[in-house]
């Protein structure tokens, strides 16, 4: 671990800049090691996204390329693989390397993504640009090399282009190369999120294919990405790929910080006193064995002064996420209600993630959900089939920000995102009227009529939603047995002296029964005691609210 006077490498995802320029840095050398001992050819590591995968594929590339080579030394010494012995040392600079990234390989159409891939390919063949005048390639190789560069390759030509490259590597130095591919599923996404998911797959298909599983000059691939994709058939018939997922144990303390390294960093930076609010805000992923914290979160936090913020969830959208809630059915309301309360969901592990899949399988999109970083599996285990189940978790706070968000832009949009924050202090402040009023509006502006004609259940779930807000303010219990009977929603607080909320609500069908009907369900809260179970935890004052709800429209008691 560095001094505290060194920068925080934000957004530096090259290793040489990293270690040249002296930021602050956790020493992760000794992947290099694990992976020169387990002899693997092809290595699929899957982890979500901001985990260091394009740092640490940089590094590989520092580690392995003929290209300055003797430069490229002097960044190693006095790091874990120079310590583990020559034994290692001596594989360093001696063999072609391909690195490619696809992060940034993402279009709203087909057409598009063919201009930007082939801009990407452009840049890749450039870093190799001695080859078009080799006299080791055979002439037709060289003109398909100057097409590269020249943006002049269809579709049919550039999926080959990967492999191509590789086998004209060979051919130049006499060694065969290391392909090392970054977040390969990115364009996959893309195309999935941009309704061109046929389209996309079919070309990464042969794209991927060619360069893994028919190409007799790989020497070495290791592939970083967020899921495996399999069930397309991208990997079928490749017997020599090893998958490290994030339920594996190989590599599970590479990607992130672990316990310790967080515990020296925070040390380091004369901050070790924020580590339990650290650990409450961006710790508890689990890889394998190893408890993990999330990297890009901890290095922004100490790069902004210690500020505890959702740094992670403004890194890209939240779209599988998003897909979660548009589909939120009595079932998986229970299961998200209990997910922020702490409570573990279960599923079968399936880990041949199908885009096409998430919106109509649960399992599928709740082990998507596992797989991009907004759950984490806390017991796996097997039933009497012998299929493996898990048990998921939101991870910590930040994650628990992100479902927080969704929720309340799946009920309103940004606009409503105040109105809302509004209406929940009103509510909790007991000032009857602006509740009612806020409510109110609400209702008419953000809710359309379909949804309102739903049942009792759909306004229940709605003012949870909204109650998403008063989290670091209470804990939020629904359909709880206290007195003699179960009360709708109840907010106990966290800090002493403050008011506790107990809410009955009722649907009806007439506007003309909304009145008694409030007063019904207020005199319910107090016949039945509701508010008992508040009470035996020490809270003096309740504000009780019976609410009835006719469509768009809301009749609110106070008692």
């Amino acid at each position: 671990m560095q001094e505290r006077k060194r920068p925080m490498p934000v957004g530096i995802e090259d290793f040489g800049e990293l270690i040249r320029r002296e930021y602050c840095f956790v020493d992760k050398t000794r992947f290099i090691r694990e992976l020169l001992d387990s002899q693997g050819k092809i290595t699929l590591i899957t982890r979500p996204r901001r985990f260091g995968k394009t740092l640490t594929l940089s590094m590989l590339q520092y580690f392995f390329a003929l290209e300055n080579a003797e430069e490229n030394r002097e960044l190693f010494l006095g790091l874990d693989i120079e310590r583990a012995g020559e034994k290692y040392m001596r594989e360093q600079g001696t063999r072609p390397v391909v690195f490619l990234t696809l992060k940034e390989v993402q279009a709203g159409t087909f057409a598009e993504m063919q201009v930007i891939l082939a801009e990407f390919l452009r840049a890749l063949y450039g870093q190799s640009q001695y080859l078009e005048h080799s006299e080791s390639l055979s002439k037709q190789e060289r003109q398909y090399f100057t097409a590269i560069l020249n943006e002049a390759c269809d579709m049919g030509k550039m999926r080959f282009s990967l492999s191509n490259l590789m086998k004209m590597l060979e051919k130049h130095h006499g060694k065969k190369p290391v392909l090392l591919l970054d977040e390969y599923d990115a364009p996959i996404l893309s195309a999935w999120e941009n309704g061109y998911y046929k389209e996309g797959i079919d070309f990464m298909r042969g794209f991927l294919g060619s360069a893994l599983k028919t190409n007799p000059s790989l020497g070495l691939a290791v592939l970083t990405g967020v899921t495996r994709i399999s069930k397309e058939s991208i990997f079928s018939g490749l017997n020599n790929l090893r998958v490290c997922s994030v339920l594996s144990e190989a590599y599970c303390d590479i990607f992130g910080f672990t316990q310790e390294e967080a515990a020296r960093l925070m040390k380091g930076c004369g901050v070790e006193d924020k580590l339990p609010e650290l650990k409450r805000w961006y710790d508890g992923y689990q890889f394998g064995w190893a408890e993990i914290y999330n990297p890009w979160s901890v290095i922004r936090y100490i790069d902004e002064g210690c500020r505890f913020r959702p740094y992670w969830l403004n890194t890209s959208g939240n779209s599988i996420l998003r897909v979660l809630l548009e589909q939120v059915d009595g079932r998986r309301k229970e299961e998200l209600e209990g997910l922020l309360k702490g409570k573990p969901v279960e599923a079968p592990v399936l880990e041949n993630i199908v885009y096409a899949d998430i919106h109509s399988n649960r399992n599928a999109l709740f082990m998507m959900l596992l797989t991009t970083g907004y759950l984490k599996a806390v017991d796996i285990w097997q039933d009497e089939r012998d299929m493996e189940w898990a048990s998921l978790q939101i991870p910590n706070k930040e994650i628990r920000r992100a479902f927080q968000d969704e929720i309340l832009v799946n009920i309103a949009p940004r606009q409503g995102m105040i109105l809302c924050r509004d209406m929940m202090e009103a509510m909790a402040k007991g000032t009857t009227e602006d509740f009612a009023k806020y409510l109110s509006e609400l209702l008419r502006d953000f809710v359309s009529y379909h949804d309102a004609a739903q049942p009792e259940s759909f306004y229940h779930g709605l003012i949870l939603g909204f109650s998403v807000l008063m989290e670091d303010e209470y804990r939020v219990e629904s359909n709880r047995e206290s007195g003699y009977g179960r009360f709708d929603i109840a907010f106990f607080p966290l800090k002493d002296g403050a008011p506790g909320v107990v809410l009955e609500l009722k649907s009806v069908k007439s506007e003309d029964a909304m009145e008694e009907t409030a007063k019904e369900a207020l005199r319910q809260i107090e016949e039945k005691a509701y508010f008992t179970e508040l009470s035996r935890q020490g809270v003096r004052a309740v504000w009780k609210y019976g609410i009835s709800f006719c469509g768009k429209k809301v009749w609110l008691e106070q008692g």
